[in-house]
């Protein structure tokens, strides 16, 4: 979108703020509802008073907030909301009476995160570790949620008594009496700084805590997976990171600017561009069966210490019942119904090799996704090649041949009608006919 005197000006003030992830989902928001806006980082060295003042009067029409600077600006707001105030920190300024008023979108951020994953905080038990500014907020948030009980646990009591003190909720609780809280299920929330280096451990070394959760949330998104949320994934505990927080706070203060709703398809897009850019790209390999899209996806995923997904296989497992069975039983209709599904469920994988199945590019919706996931990757091998890696092979519903003859002649006349999909979307074209997959693996940019 072209800038222009008309464009509409919004910003992040922090310092430091040069690695701020707000313009990404600002301007990506702007971009996909044709919004004429421009989102930018502003340093401010200093003085926020001064910083403020001077961006209302040059009409920015909208900020965000960050570290150092949350409770500082209030002092130069026009009015501040309630929830705001009682946290003692502002995030987000919408333009009022000639300046700003202030919001604290962080925690509406959280709950929002919350309820797109199906918790509903009313009448839940929670346990916060952790006793700093963060945990501070999100007991208040649980309150006004209508959680019935807190339990914050943290190293030093006296920090965990101080916010008792401010919220009947809540039950302080020093480390070492953990074993105190009564065996129960809760939503539980990591608002510590353990997992943000390499080598930290858990505030309570001991998983059958964990499993008195039934849900957990760490406020940490980078990295993706901390112990804290790692332990989780090992008790079969559901659990996410903060990178959603991150996402729907973001939405919320853009929503107020410009009065709109963000339907869920434009979050859910907005997410995948930010776990491209902190998480990695993925890599997605497509070709006709046979061409070595799983031998390669899996020498490539180690060789880049990447994460493997077969396209077939993860939609064998959510069906539990084989792809040969869904065509026999049902249709190649509906197996093509239920790929395309599974694609767009695998749409918010960061860092990862997906094997897709040789018919996964035969409709449109299904290479946009795909195209959206990541680099595409045409692994291309000649009729002879392909006649002989699959032949035999019973478990392939489309090839069913009396004679190699007659195989070849099935082969040959689907690749003719297929090639055109495999070209047109690729990034890279590679033959594999005399490659090993590690050989592949080495030459894929």
């Amino acid at each position: 979108m072209e800038i222009n005197g008309r464009t509409k000006i919004l910003g992040v003030i922090g310092n430091p703020i040069e690695h701020t992830l707000s313009p990404i989902i600002h301007n990506t928001l702007c971009r996909i509802l044709g919004i004429d806006a421009v989102y930018v980082p502003i340093h401010v060295e200093s003085d926020i008073i001064t910083a403020v003042k001077g961006l209302a009067e040059s009409g920015v029409y909208g900020l965000n907030i960050t570290v150092p600077y949350k409770q500082d600006v209030m002092s130069v707001l026009s009015s501040v909301d309630d929830e705001a105030a009682e946290i003692g920190a502002v995030n987000t300024l919408v333009r009022s009476n000639g300046g700003y008023r202030g919001y604290n979108t962080d925690m509406p951020g959280l709950k929002r995160a919350l309820k797109v994953k199906g918790i509903d905080l009313e009448g839940k038990k929670a346990i916060i570790l952790g006793a700093g500014g963060a945990a501070r907020a999100v007991s208040i948030m649980l309150k006004n949620s209508g959680v019935s009980k807190i339990f914050l646990i943290n190293r030093s009591f006296d920090k965990a008594q101080a916010i008792a003190n401010e919220n009947e909720l809540i039950t302080p609780v020093a480390v070492e009496d953990y074993n105190l809280i009564p065996d129960d299920k809760y939503v539980m929330f990591q608002c510590t700084s353990l997992g943000l280096k390499e080598g930290d451990g858990r505030l309570i070394e001991d998983d059958n805590f964990y499993k008195m959760a039934e849900y957990g949330y760490d406020l940490i998104y980078n990295p993706a997976v901390t112990p804290f949320l790692s332990t989780l994934d090992k008790l079969g505990i559901r659990n996410d990171n903060g990178l959603t927080m991150l996402l729907y706070q973001a939405i919320i203060a853009f929503e107020m600017w410009f009065g709109v709703k963000i339907t869920q398809e434009n979050a859910d897009f907005v997410y995948a561009e930010l776990c491209k850019k902190i998480y990695g790209e993925n890599i997605v390999l497509v070709g006709y069966m046979g061409s070595g899209k799983t031998s390669v996806g899996k020498a490539l995923a180690e060789k880049r210490q990447m994460n493997f997904i077969d396209l077939d296989e993860y939609i064998v497992e959510k069906e539990g019942r084989s792809i040969n069975d869904m065509f026999v039983y049902e249709s190649e209709e509906y197996f093509r119904n239920v790929e395309a599904k599974a694609i767009k469920e695998l749409m918010t994988l960061t860092n990862t090799v997906i094997s897709t199945g040789g018919g996964a590019v035969l409709r449109k919706v299904n290479r946009d996704n795909l195209k959206e996931m990541g680099k595409i990757i045409y692994l291309k091998a000649d009729v002879d090649t392909l006649v002989e890696r699959v032949k035999g092979d019973e478990s392939r519903p489309l090839l069913k041949a009396e004679t190699e003859e007659e195989l070849r002649k099935q082969i040959s006349t689907m690749l003719d009608f297929r090639n055109p999909y495999y070209e047109f979307f690729a990034d890279q074209v590679i033959y594999t006919d005399r490659l090993t997959p590690s050989e592949i693996a080495e030459i894929i940019d």
